[in-house]
């Protein structure tokens, strides 16, 4: 067997795959299998992997997360956090563009969704600022890079993905490191928010009648407690993530469609068909990964990977700043989920080399990948925040930059200051 030959059919025949626009998932099992072909392995192991690689008991996680957001989502959680985030920084200039950053960091801790976090709050929060007088480009452009707090803090399905590839990384180390970058990002989008309001001249919000703080409130803290429900009982120990995310959806249940009561129970049908959908793609996306990534394994691709940028450089921050530039590439093309269920097993051991932690790694792709949901071809939450807004791409591209630059400084700080990661990680063990 010549391994250079099996690499470049497992590389080209994947490149050509996704050239040709067939799914990803597909694009990944027929690399796989012409490379097994050239190799000799026989097929049934293309199989075996796959199953193997879905045949994990923190897996369940995902489609619990997922559903805990959807009935949330679908029981008018989006509108009770925006009202919630007006009282709370409302009054700020600029207070509808504050509202929103804080509004979609809120849905983004029950929802752990960029997608979900532009299309619910987004839904919301754009009308309401065009009506108010903000530019539409303005609104897209802040809700979109707002969204993306979703995929950074807790309790985000991607830092579950990430924990599984990466060979079984903590869940709850994940989920603490996510806490405080997602804080430096919302700090940052508000600060570059606030200079849009005095630059524009956007005024304060209105304030909120006293009769109305109470109910706001208690609404505001009933809607985020799923979060609270995820986070705690993994922190505490009392539950592992699959069982969080059980409780998490089976609350968020009650809540929907036995407290707040404003749909029927039969728009439970649609929330499940759609998170049956989005589990669905995933899972077998996840096993066609398993197989993708055993075979790399196999012909000790990422050996050969790492041993390719150590020779460009023996610096951590030469080597980082490559990555990060490679991932942000790689983000237009390729859509979040497979983005790192193929680079972690390629990425991963170059980072180990040269000391850099797991859990902060993961940070650094995870976030990587969100940005890439801003930017064409494939970026899925651009594409909806200018749907909604009724723009077009070019327009939402240039009216994000701002903030997309705003985030290469957070991206940044999280590469150069481990810290900002680990500090809490570490705090928790």
């Amino acid at each position: 067997m010549d391994t250079t030959m099996a690499i470049i059919i497992l590389t080209v025949s994947f490149i050509a795959l996704m050239l040709l626009k067939f799914p990803v998932a597909l694009s990944l099992a027929g690399a796989t299998l012409a490379t097994l072909i050239y190799v000799g392995i026989p097929l049934p192991v293309l199989g075996q992997q796959m199953v193997h690689g879905i045949s994990s008991f923190s897996l369940l996680a995902i489609p619990f997360f997922i559903l805990t957001g959807q009935i949330m989502g679908e029981g008018g959680l989006a509108l009770r956090l925006v009202n919630f985030a007006q009282l709370l920084v409302g009054h700020i200039r600029g207070g509808l563009a504050m509202v929103n950053c804080v509004a979609c960091m809120f849905f983004g801790n029950i929802s752990g969704s960029a997608v979900a976090d532009a299309s619910s709050v987004g839904s919301v929060m754009i009308p309401m600022m065009k009506k108010k007088g903000y530019d539409v480009d303005y609104s897209v452009g802040l809700t979109i890079s707002s969204a993306i707090q979703g995929v950074v803090v807790p309790p985000s399905h991607n830092l579950v993905l990430y924990s599984i590839v990466a060979g079984g990384i903590s869940i709850k180390s994940l989920f603490l490191a996510g806490i405080v970058p997602g804080f430096i990002l919302l700090g940052t989008l508000m600060t570059v928010a606030y200079i849009y309001a005095v630059k524009r001249g956007y005024q304060p919000g209105e304030p909120v009648p006293k009769e109305q703080r109470p109910s706001i409130i208690l609404n505001g803290l009933v809607s985020i407690s799923p979060a609270f429900v995820i986070l705690g009982g993994i922190i505490s120990g009392l539950f592992t993530a699959s069982e969080s995310g059980a409780l998490a959806a089976l609350y968020a249940f009650i809540l929907a469609f036995g407290i707040y009561r404003e749909v029927p129970l039969k728009s439970m049908i649609p929330v499940l068909k759609r998170t049956f959908r989005t589990v669905l793609m995933v899972y077998f996306l996840i096993a066609t990964s398993a197989a993708f990534g055993w075979i790399m394994a196999y012909l000790k691709l990422p050996e050969l990977i790492t041993q390719a940028f150590l020779t460009i450089s023996d610096s951590p921050i030469i080597i980082m700043l490559l990555i990060n530039i490679l991932l942000l590439i790689l983000g237009g093309p390729m859509d979040m989920a497979p983005m790192i269920l193929i680079m972690t097993p390629v990425l991963l051991p170059v980072c180990t080399a040269i000391g850099i932690d797991p859990v902060h790694f993961g940070l650094i792709l995870i976030f990587n990948a969100g940005m890439g949901l801003l930017t064409p071809p494939v970026g899925t939450v651009l594409f909806v925040g200018c749907a909604i807004g009724g723009i077009g791409i070019s327009q939402g591209t240039k009216a994000m930059m701002p903030f997309f630059c705003a985030m290469i400084v957070v991206l940044l700080l999280i590469t150069y200051v481990p810290q900002t990661v680990l500090w809490l990680p570490t705090l928790f063990k």
